[in-house]
């Protein structure tokens, strides 16, 4: 059986993940920012996905009425 080439990778964040989570009990400055970060871009990512669709709609609504 052969292995998926993406398959190392998403064991080694799983293992890379999990012990980010076991060694930090608390967050520091940094920590939080990055988090506030993540979020932010995490935000984002879905009003651009969600501006995408509503263009796409758009666009189809048009060209139907030809």
């Amino acid at each position: 059986m052969r292995i998926p080439s993406w398959l190392p990778g998403v064991v080694f964040l799983g293992i890379m993940g999990s012990a980010g989570l076991i060694a930090c009990d608390s967050q520091g400055p940094a920590e939080e920012a990055g988090e506030s970060i993540d979020e932010t871009a995490e935000e984002t990512s879905e009003t651009m996905d969600e501006a995408q669709d509503d263009a796409e709609e758009t666009y189809e609504d048009m060209t139907e009425d030809e």
